[in-house]
């Protein structure tokens, strides 16, 4: 019986091929086979077979005594073994985990019947298989009791696709010791109840307050506040001292006030929007606001607390609290993620729906990402905004998604919080041991509309009529808690009136409540940070040079090697004249000068984070962060070998994800403000996929959240020939979205300036994004170059003029950004014109009208001043700059501008054709020369 799994492949073998296995093997099956076929046929024969096996095998199915290494085993047994493990698989398909009534499902073989067995079978005795606690056999009746309520009670649970054997057996363990029932003291009940009680006033109290507001109700999934509540103390008797939750606009006012910690006063004056100057274009909605507490928990443990901010995009703040959490433990010194705890609250309907979910879920295992098991639980309404599962996904649950990462899944019911409490109880010591993701998909429903002005009846009028009729959770729950003689109806009455009467007097507050978010709102920050939003212009600039002797030691540093380490050929090449390079013997490119950058910072102690698809070599192979071994394929990275002690560095290859990425160092950039933090697409045009992130969270967090981050963004963009999604980043949208110094938008020709650039970024008290226009054939140009005194020396430069030409000769401006610079500087050596400026911005916004000015101020007035793009007109910096700076230039110089004609695709796909069109853009720039 112990051997079990040696015989099930003996089993298999002889399906496979009978003369496969020994001739006494193949005599036991032969009488197996027969006795299943006499079985499934009802045969006369049933009785006598029965009769046979038992006597060969020995009675109740064991094994006769001297059969050695367990030869043969009973064809009773084996059906046994099947039933358990069919239960084990597909039990959860008769869980009763719908409040609302599961459909009937047919499922025969969770049946004794199907596999021959009769009454009397029951009484006897079988092995349970491997399972800890059940090693002694049992009746099969009794077995069947266990597997009943273990897996079809008001739990179901999907763990058999777990390949790891230890992991299946821990759950099974753990789950059927039990019966999937966890005891609660009556403390611990009396604590769930009053939770419940919080949920329900609450909501309550908002509906009887503020008739017709939007609040977007808990009602029907009340348990989720004694599950958040259980979660963060056992959490933190495992050791846990940072939660950080991501969660939709559903039941967020109610996780504010009974989760988090947040004066229901502040809630309230929130609803009463009373000051209408208080947020004049700024601010956000009360049910996307993010919240930070500190909570002592029962153990007495202290709980750092921050519930994210998001828009509402459903799903789209995973990955944001992911990396929040993630730069936690970087600080924290947790490189085991120990002491943190991500939990995402979904809805059943975008977890199903939302891609994004999958790209999170892709995360939670990849080294840099990881932080070490996300609690996911869905609020499973059983509807969308109107739409039922059967419209909305073509999975059996909206949890199905999860699989791909071999969780266990918890399905429960909602309106039984004994059971929630169970799942998860198991579901975090789950997480604790095994370091992985986890989810409880509580089944409830939404007893309110989409919002409170929406009417469900109009599209759901059955499944309406039942949730009408349903008591409350709180109400089933006194219920059943009286019936066990653990309550008088008195107690909960009184937990009810206390609770109503405190928000009575919270709301009698409410005119002494000032900003719902004052003192919480600089989420995952210290309380007291010297970093800073707000105005560019009000805060200091910092010298961002480095010693010449510093950089040349950091040079040697970056080109050196472990003994026996070989590096590919032409690899050594590059690192050869990257060593002249760093001993001033050449001009730096722009790899050099970037290296450089990172590795000065974190000589000086500054963590720094480079994150992107393939950027430990670089798209352009003009990286090499990290060297790799052609003989053993061992790696080494330079730049974590640059200083003792120095900064945390990572530079690291993300998989092949623009979203959820991006969302990720997002996180991570606004709870780790001391690191430079870089994301590093592909290619700029591919940030498109990463939209959602752009929009609503990094152009514009400060101005809803007050949530600062220093974010920068490295997007190769240029018109080269390659098509029309290898070309451009979008640089108007960006300007587009550019208000209130909300970000910074450079477009840097020179190596010295991305230099300066990422130091700048870094060593500045504000914090702003960075999007940075990089560059591709840059990367290489022989022009695109800086000297070693450049770094050692100067600062990030927002507008160079030109040097070339003298300025009271010059008789036309050429105004332009990025590597069009290069090809106007060649067109007018070939011309040999002497009377051309060509000056670059470098920095786009934030940029002040005096700044561009005082730069061109120099040029004699009344000459021509063009602005030239590579872009489409309709497209790039033109419109942007036409609208801010075009009334100032034209006082004093006759403006024009030049570029590709308007296009609704960024660049052609043709080589040829790009190159006449760059000839064109060229001529015509230069056709302006001598107009007045």
């Amino acid at each position: 019986i112990e051997n079990i799994g040696y015989i099930e492949e003996i089993w298999e073998l002889y399906l496979q091929n009978p003369a496969a296995v020994s001739p006494q093997w193949r005599a036991y099956f032969d009488q197996l086979v027969e006795a299943e076929r006499s079985a499934r046929e009802g045969s006369p024969r049933l009785a006598a077979g029965r009769e046979q096996l038992r006597q060969q095998f020995g009675p109740g199915g064991k094994l006769c005594a001297g059969c050695g290494r367990a030869e043969a085993m009973s064809f009773l047994q084996y059906n046994v073994s099947h039933l358990v493990r069919n239960y084990r698989v597909r039990g959860h398909l008769l869980a009763k985990v719908n409040p609302l009534g599961n459909p009937e499902v047919a499922l025969p073989e969770l049946d004794p019947k199907y596999y021959g067995m009769t009454d009397e079978d029951l009484e006897l005795l079988f092995s349970f298989g491997h399972v800890s606690g059940q090693h002694q056999a049992m009746p099969l009746r009794e077995i069947i009791d266990i597997l009943k309520e273990t897996y079809t009670g008001f739990i179901g649970v999907q763990f058999m696709h777990i390949d790891s054997l230890e992991e299946r057996e821990w759950l099974q363990g753990r789950m059927e010791s039990t019966k999937n029932t966890l005891i609660l003291t009556r403390k611990q009940q009396i604590r769930t109840l009053e939770r419940l009680t919080d949920a329900v006033v609450f909501e309550q109290f908002l509906q009887k307050k503020f008739v017709g507001a939007k609040s977007f109700s808990l009602e029907g999934a009340e348990t989720l506040i004694p599950l958040l509540d259980q979660a963060i103390e056992k959490a933190a008797a495992q050791g846990v001292d940072n939660i950080v939750i991501g969660m939709p606009h559903r039941g967020r006012l109610n996780v504010l006030a009974n989760i988090m910690g947040k004066h229901p006063r502040m809630i309230f004056g929130e609803f009463k929007d009373s000051d209408a100057e208080l947020y004049i274009g700024r601010g956000d909605v009360k049910y996307h606001k993010g919240y930070h507490q500190v909570r002592t928990t029962e153990c007495g443990r202290q709980v750092v607390l921050d519930l994210s901010f998001n828009p509402s995009h459903l799903e789209f703040v995973g990955p944001v609290a992911q990396g929040a959490l993630k730069a936690r433990q970087m600080k924290n010194d947790d490189p085991l993620t120990r002491k943190g705890l991500l939990i995402l609250i979904h809805g059943d309907a975008a977890m199903a729906g939302e891609g994004v979910i999958q790209e999170t879920l892709n995360l939670s295992n990849l080294d840099g990402f990881s932080v070490g098991g996300t609690l996911h639980v869905v609020v499973n309404n059983q509807i969308g905004f109107t739409t039922l599962p059967a419209e909305g996904r073509s999975t059996t649950y909206a949890s199905d998604i999860a699989k791909m990462l071999q969780s266990p899944i918890f399905h429960v019911n909602g309106e039984i919080p004994d059971a929630v409490a169970q799942c998860l109880d198991v579901a975090l010591d789950f997480r604790w041991r095994f370091h992985c993701d986890v989810v409880v998909d509580m089944y409830c429903y939404r007893r309110r509309g989409h919002n409170e002005g929406d009417e469900p009846r109009f599209t759901q009028p059955l499944m309406y009529r039942q949730i009408d009729q349903r008591p409350t959770v709180p109400e089933s729950y006194v219920a059943h808690l009286v019936s066990l003689g653990e309550l008088q109806r008195e107690e909960a009455e009184t937990i009810r009136r206390s609770r109503e009467q405190y928000l009575e007097e919270e709301y009698g507050k409410l005119a002494d409540a000032s900003d719902g978010g004052a003192g919480r709102s600089s989420l995952f920050m210290p309380a007291s940070t010297p970093y800073v939003g707000g105005a560019d212009q009000e805060v200091e600039e910092v010298a961002t040079a480095v010693e010449l002797e510093t950089l040349q030691r950091l040079g040697r540093a970056l080109v050196a090697q472990p003994a026996e380490f070989t590096v590919h050929p032409k690899l050594a090449k590059l690192l050869s004249g990257r060593a002249r390079m760093f001993a001033g013997q050449e001009f730096l490119d722009w790899g050099a000068a970037e290296s450089l950058a990172y590795a000065s910072l974190v000589a000086e102690q500054v963590a720094v984070r480079l994150c992107g698809q393939d950027s430990q070599r670089g798209t352009f192979s003009h990286r090499h962060s990290v060297l790799h071994d052609v003989n053993n394929g061992a790696t080494y990275m330079p730049l974590a070998h640059v200083a003792t002690p120095q900064g945390q560095i990572d530079i690291i290859n993300s998989p092949l994800t623009e979203g959820a990425v991006l969302g990720f160092e997002y996180g991570y950039a606004t709870a780790y403000p001391e690191a430079l933090v870089v994301w590093e697409a592909q290619f700029g045009d591919f940030a498109n996929a990463a939209q959602v992130y752009i929009d609503q969270f990094i152009a514009s967090g400060e101005t809803k959240w007050k949530l600062l981050s220093g974010l920068v963004l490295l997007l190769p963009h240029g018109l080269e020939g390659t098509g029309p999604e290898h070309a451009s980043a979008r640089l108007e949208r960006y300007l587009a979205l550019a208000a209130t110094d909300n970000y910074q938008v450079v477009s840097p020709t020179e190596p010295a300036q991305i230099f300066h650039l990422l130091r700048r970024q870094v060593m500045r008290r504000i914090r702003k994004p960075l999007i940075v226009m990089a560059p591709k054939s840059l990367l290489r140009h022989p022009g695109a170059v800086s000297p070693l005194a450049d770094l050692a020396s100067g600062e990030f430069r927002k507008i160079i003029v030109d040097d070339e030409v003298p300025a009271g000769a010059v008789q036309h401006i050429l105004l332009c950004n990025g590597k069009i610079y290069y090809d106007l500087v060649s067109a007018r050596q070939a011309r040999g014109l002497t009377d051309v400026a060509i000056v670059r911005i470098e920095q786009l916004y934030p940029l002040r009208e005096e700044t561009l000015v005082s730069a061109l101020m120099r040029y004699p007035e009344g000459i021509p001043l063009t602005w030239v793009q590579e872009e489409p007109l309709n497209m790039g910096a033109y419109s942007f700059l036409r609208l801010r700076f075009a009334g100032a230039l034209r006082q004093r110089w006759t403006l024009d501008k030049v570029g590709r004609p308007e296009s609704a695709t960024p660049a052609t796909g043709s080589a040829a054709s790009h190159k006449l069109e760059q000839t064109l853009v060229i001529n015509a720039a230069f056709a302006q020369r001598g107009k007045r």
